[in-house]
């Protein structure tokens, strides 16, 4: 048994190539730009780091930034479809690649979750509307059956909108993206007239933080926000639809984290400058602040329009999602009734159907707390996997040629990579931990009950 066999070269895609390096740009944004900022920065200010979580927004930023660099050279070099998943099975082979998948399908699934509930929450607070208990949290948040019902139907909504090509859907979200932009454009030339350097005196209320486990403070903040940046990645699953993927991906990761981070922080200045920020404990901060300021208008335009946009971080996470499974199941990992594609719709019908069911179980039966430190530990993992992979990538075939894009600093770049988030993942619960072993362990069995008999390897040694 052989599970370390590689995958070489990429087969052709039933898919077509409509995609250029903008619109890989506004896809990345597409993912980047929606609850982090439009909620958890208020959030991680007002619980975690006080005004200095721009510090922390920087230092997750580079973290995600050292890793892009990492992503850009894997796709110049090894355009192969699934992203991650196909460029760990390039140079580490089946189960890494397996494992690393599933990863990414957690990353996925639990980001258009907590969107869903972003939207959720800015959604009743446009309109006041108070839903009954049992139809107003996760299963739990009251004595007997309750479910989040508004994600729920966020969820399904995004499901449908899937079913439109991949030129259509680019479009709708290059259109969303624009949108939102506009929002946090005002929200920021509003904020600058309302300045109160006052709010800033107290600049680190909670301080650096722990080194290890800590909850709050500057490092923590990073920890936490790190799950902000996440959805660059979604650039990487679409190699199958890019026009000329060995220049065309790594421009759109690359571009889209650095106009995000640079976002973050504009924001996060001009929010903490505006409104002290022990009250921005809330799910709609922008807002909020502009609301607290008496900007009425404006705080309905941003409600509005966060709204309407944040479905953009949904419908890139579904659609990356898509691509994943579908590639997994191209390569017989997955039954092959995940790759079939639409002879209508040009997308993975079945692949897309099942991620809209597994998705309306999580976002309306998980609380947002567990799918936040989920999320960020199952992308630490697989980011600190793929960083292992650029060392092995350069030791076994050398320098990059010259039309291919090269990480710089090879090997200190990934080693300061994978120290860094091995640094940020010793902050998440045990819990978390555990429940991730216990998903992995299932994985683990279904790859040798089902996936290794079934794979197109073993296909094609037989």
């Amino acid at each position: 048994m052989n599970i370390f066999r590689k995958r070489v070269g990429q087969e052709k895609s039933e898919m077509k190539r409509t995609l250029n390096s903008m619109d890989l740009t506004l896809l990345g944004l597409g993912a980047m730009v929606g609850a982090g900022i439009f909620t958890l920065t208020g959030m991680g200010v007002a619980l975690i780091a006080g005004p200095s979580l721009m510090i922390s927004i920087i230092i997750a930023g580079v973290a995600v930034g050292l890793s892009a660099l990492i992503f850009a050279e894997f796709a110049s070099r090894v355009p192969s479809h699934g992203g991650p998943y196909g460029y760990i099975y390039a140079t580490f082979g089946e189960f890494p690649a397996w494992i690393v998948g599933w990863l990414l399908a957690i990353e996925f699934f639990t980001t258009i979750s907590i969107v869903a509930k972003s939207w959720s929450g800015y959604f009743k607070g446009l309109l006041h509307l108070q839903l009954p208990p049992m139809l107003n949290g996760p299963l739990g948040s009251t004595s007997g059956f309750s479910i989040d019902l508004i994600p729920v139907l966020v969820v399904a909504a995004v499901s449908i909108m899937i079913f439109l090509n991949a030129r259509t859907v680019s479009h709708l979200n290059n259109t969303l993206v624009v949108l939102k932009f506009s929002a946090l454009i005002i929200f920021v030339i509003v904020g600058l007239f309302y300045l109160e350097p006052a709010n800033w005196s107290n600049f680190a209320p909670f301080g650096l933080g722990s080194l290890i486990g800590g909850q709050t403070g500057i490092l923590p903040g990073a920890s936490i926000l790190f799950i902000a940046f996440i959805g660059y990645e979604t650039v990487s699953t679409a190699v199958d639809e890019a026009e000329n993927p060995r220049r065309n991906i790594p421009y759109g990761v690359i571009s889209s984290l650095f106009v995000a981070v640079t976002l973050y922080v504009i924001v996060t200045l001009v929010l903490t400058g505006t409104v002290p920020y022990y009250k921005l404990n809330v799910t709609n901060s922008i807002a909020f602040a502009l609301t607290y300021l008496g900007v009425e208008w404006a705080a309905t335009y941003v409600s509005i329009i966060a709204i309407i946009t944040l479905l953009s971080v949904a419908l890139a996470m579904s659609y990356a999602l898509s691509c994943l499974l579908y590639s997994m199941s191209r390569d017989g990992l997955l039954p092959k009734k995940l790759s079939k594609i639409s002879a209508k719709h040009q997308i993975p019908v079945n692949s897309t159907l099942f991620i809209g069911s597994i998705s309306l179980l999580i976002a309306g039966f998980v609380p947002m707390t567990i799918l936040g430190q989920f999320l960020s530990l199952s992308t630490l993992l697989y980011l600190i996997i793929l960083a292992f992979g650029l060392l092995k990538l350069r030791k076994e075939h050398g320098l990059p040629q010259a039309n291919e894009f090269k990480t710089p600093m090879v090997p200190f770049l990934p080693i300061l990579s994978i120290l860094i988030n091995g640094f940020l993942i010793v902050h998440y619960h045990v819990r978390i931990w555990l429940l991730l072993v216990i998903l992995l362990g299932v994985a683990t069995l279904l790859y040798f009950v089902y996936s290794y008999q079934h794979s197109k390897l073993e296909q094609n040694t037989k």
